[in-house]
């Protein structure tokens, strides 16, 4: 039946809580911003996913705006909607339940408390049943939800890490910082660094806690295929954490962020890489860094929303195969 001109398709996509599944075809510049058009709910129940931000910009070293990051992150995602998804070639959510559940709640004057707010905030989505996949904010944010991914399981993880930064540097278990969170989640038993990798990092740090370390130049070097297989052969079977600094990617590729580093890989190699790695028996994902203030064109936030995207591509491939995806 012929569709009339008078009565075009509603938009807003994103308040249709009754859509679990199937891709929209929303226009890109029109409708509410949900993370990849993905209904809003205020509670991840009954979703496989639940996507969330953590607008975060308080333990940051040098420049600020990783607050804006999830909403950057949301509106680049857009552009992103209505085509199977790259490199996939199939409707990621013909069978994997995506809810956007908002934003992390945080009272800016009171920030000793941030760190709580956000474990237990983690906790109840992950109190569901459902996958987490994080859109930053800053690198701190990763240490708690690592505690209450943690806690959820019942045992510690491994660690994926792309980041042009170790975030190993000295911590009094005091400190909001977000170069110090992985001496923190190594102290508290929460990674397993023998398990454990750090991928294009390019700078040095006076600890490495046992984590292995393939730097911005050897990654280079090998190759995203090859730097893939390291991850896999690294980590093998066990429960992993992804967590995506965009610094790890060079400046021209994300110069939206508060640290970048000249030297680092480019958006297709992290694309490639991170593509192959749906054998590990994934548990969370993370994308962080994204500072919209220092962003050219959106360039870095739609990189942040595109890996984010294929991870959740990694997570549908899984479902369709009749694996959980469950934490």
């Amino acid at each position: 039946m012929p569709s009339d001109p008078l009565r075009p398709r509603p938009v807003d996509d994103a308040l249709d809580s009754t859509r679990r599944f199937g891709e929209s075809i929303e226009a890109n510049y029109a409708g509410a911003v949900s993370f990849l058009r993905r209904p809003y709910a205020r509670s991840a129940q009954g979703a496989d996913v639940a996507v969330w931000g953590v607008p975060l910009d308080t333990s940051v070293s040098n420049r600020p705006g990783t607050r804006f990051g999830p909403r950057a992150i949301r509106e680049a995602s857009t552009i992103n909607v209505g085509d199977p998804a790259y490199p996939f070639g199939f409707d990621i959510f013909e069978d994997l339940a995506v809810a956007d559940t908002g934003d992390c709640s945080l009272d800016y004057g009171r920030v000793e408390e941030m760190p709580a707010a956000i474990e237990h905030q983690a906790a109840e989505r992950y109190a569901t049943g459902a996958h987490l996949v994080t859109l930053g904010g800053d690198h701190y944010l990763t240490y708690p939800v690592l505690k209450a991914l943690v806690a959820r399981l019942g045992r510690p993880v491994a660690l994926v890490q792309f980041d042009a930064h170790q975030d190993t540097w000295d911590d009094d278990g005091r400190r909001i910082d977000h170069g110090t969170m992985i001496t923190r989640a190594v102290r508290d038993g929460l990674i397993l660094p023998e398990r454990s990798i750090q991928i294009g990092i390019r700078t040095h740090a006076p600890q490495d806690y046992g984590l292995a370390i393939l730097d911005g130049l050897a990654a280079q070097e090998l190759g995203a295929l090859a730097t893939a297989s390291r991850i896999l052969g690294h980590v093998e079977d066990t429960p992993v954490y992804v967590s995506f600094d965009i610094d790890c990617l060079d400046p021209a590729f994300a110069p939206g962020t508060g640290t970048p580093v000249c030297g680092g890989v480019s958006s297709a190699f992290a694309i490639s890489c991170l593509r192959r790695l749906g054998a590990l028996d994934l548990k969370g994902f993370d994308i962080v860094e994204v500072s919209p203030p220092y962003d050219h064109a959106g360039v870095t936030a739609l990189a942040g929303a595109t890996l984010a995207q294929v991870y959740l591509g990694l997570l549908a491939e899984r479902k369709r195969a009749g694996l959980s995806v469950a934490p």
